[in-house]
């Protein structure tokens, strides 16, 4: 086998293990609501940590990735965040959840930079375009920790063994993968933050983010509340189940679509299948036509990320690493204001009109990778 067919599938395995992880946090989500007895608002302001914390990790992550090889930072990151995971499992009190959730997304927000940073070093050595697999193994890997979520509360696990057991299981196949990962990928240039006139193509990418974060925050932290408590669904797993495996099955074609109707069409497209799935989830909030619904947002929410993230890999000014890192702190920002104003939304006015606030962020997208696009063009007529 190729060295750099080893490389794609040891990388692979850390985006499908971070996948799983994080699913097997975001669907247990309902049971920790439940265990602490919190109602929307409570929830929402808990889950504000989250992006609070990935703020601090973000400039941290940046310069780890400059200064030493992507693995690195990749292994001892996902290592802590499995760390955090198992706490979060055994935590007791209130204070403690919002401690273990803030270094639980640290470490992740760490880990995430290096795997993309990673990913366009690999995407560097193939012709085709593999970015979107790498990113559909993410979902994926959030699809089995889904199913595993649903069978163990079907089963009445309790949420501790759950994370436990999945903490260990990750841990050792890292360790495997972590030997077959790129090594000497540190950048020599392109790794200092710019101060002065914001780069117009940075900004951009990163608004696109900020508005995919939104959607897809929304959808982690909400789609099972929703089905539990606008479905009424005991199995409130099915919702997330939905979301993760439509997004997950079109990741794998999402370079091919990209091929074949371009950037401009995909952002379009993606924006109005968003749009569409919220609006059958919301309209008609039965089992199934919320299901379907859910899973139309996966599919319009799949080719974001990794068409975003692949063209900030191709910035003049930045290194792939820091490129990531800069329009990852819009991302951030989106999950900093998404999930909680649904959740105080949700607490005012129901969630079912909380989940119109991604309708209308999935429209923003469309003007704004207009522009981007626009722009791109522009500069390459000049």
């Amino acid at each position: 086998m190729e060295e750099k067919v080893k490389q794609r599938i040891a990388l692979g395995t850390f985006f499908f293990l971070s996948g799983l992880t994080f699913a097997t946090w975001a669907s247990r989500i309902p049971t920790i609501k439940t265990f602490f007895n919190l109602n929307e608002a409570e929830l929402g302001t808990i889950l504000l940590v989250m992006p609070i914390s990935s703020l601090i990790g973000l400039p941290i992550s940046g310069w780890l990735v400059s200064k030493f090889d992507s693995r690195n930072p990749m292994l001892v990151s996902f290592l802590l965040f499995n760390v955090t995971l198992i706490w979060i499992g055994f935590v007791q009190t209130t204070l403690g959840l919002v401690v273990a959730i803030s270094f639980f997304s640290f470490f992740m927000r760490i880990m995430n930079i290096a795997v993309n940073t990673q990913s366009i070093i690999v995407q560097r050595k193939f012709e085709k375009r593999i970015v979107g697999s790498f990113h559909g193994l993410w979902s994926t890997g959030g699809l089995v920790g889904v199913v595993f979520s649903t069978l163990m509360v079907q089963m009445n696990i309790g949420i501790a063994n759950h994370l436990l057991g999945v903490s260990i299981f990750t841990t050792i196949l890292i360790f495997i993968a972590y030997l077959y990962t790129i090594k000497n990928d540190k950048s020599s240039t392109g790794n200092k933050l710019i101060f002065g006139k914001p780069d117009p193509f940075i900004v951009y990418l990163g608004v696109i983010i900020f508005l995919a974060a939104i959607c897809e925050g929304g959808m982690f932290d909400w789609s099972g509340v929703y089905f539990k408590e606008v479905i009424n669904e005991p199995i409130f797993t099915y919702g997330y189940l939905s979301f993760m495996a439509c997004m997950a099955f079109s990741r794998f074609f999402s370079d091919k679509l990209v091929q074949r109707i371009g950037m401009e069409k995909t952002y379009i497209f993606s924006s109005l299948v968003i749009i569409l799935g919220i609006l059958v989830a919301v309209l008609f909030p039965k089992f199934w036509s919320a299901l379907i619904g859910f899973c139309l947002v996966g599919f319009g929410t799949a080719a974001l990320f990794p068409m975003t993230f692949a063209l900030a890999g191709t910035s003049n000014k930045y290194s792939p690493g820091m490129a990531i890192s800069i329009i990852s702190t819009y991302g951030i920002l989106g999950m900093f204001i998404g999930p909680p104003l649904i959740g105080y939304i949700a607490h005012a006015f129901g969630l079912k009109n909380a989940f119109l606030v991604i309708i209308v962020v999935g429209l923003l997208i469309i003007p704004i990778s207009q522009l981007f696009l626009r722009s791109q063009f522009k500069l390459m007529r000049e």
